[in-house]
């Protein structure tokens, strides 16, 4: 799958000041959070401007179960880009994508499903 199919699943890209902006920060701040897996975004555009979705941002707040899901899909072996596809591909099983279930208090089942890809 490649870059465009994510743009595909993932509905808004927010460039970093954007983010800082939304959570009340600076930017030295939120590449701080993209380091500490609180958030985590790509490269996108002829630009290669650094992005997060606008769907892991809450309420003011990075998601609060995201970072515990982000270190289980790394330790998977997954880089940014695939664990973000993972995120935001539909899934039968939940229903609907794994962000959608975190947003919905659901991360234990995300949880296992992520933990069951390092298998």
């Amino acid at each position: 799958m490649e870059q465009d199919d994510l743009d595909s699943l993932v509905a808004e890209w927010v460039p970093l000041p954007d983010v800082a902006d939304r959570l009340g920060v600076d930017v030295g701040q939120i590449r701080r959070m993209l380091q500490d897996r609180l958030l985590v975004g790509i490269r996108r555009g002829e630009r290669r401007i650094l992005c997060v979705p606008g769907e892991l941002i809450e309420a003011g707040e990075p998601l609060p179960d995201l970072r515990g899901t982000l270190i289980v899909l790394s330790d998977a072996g997954y880089s940014d880009e695939e664990s973000l596809r993972w995120l935001f591909t539909p899934d039968d099983t939940l229903p609907g994508t794994p962000v959608e279930a975190l947003r919905s208090g659901r991360k234990t089942e995300v949880r296992r499903r992520a933990q069951a890809l390092a298998f």
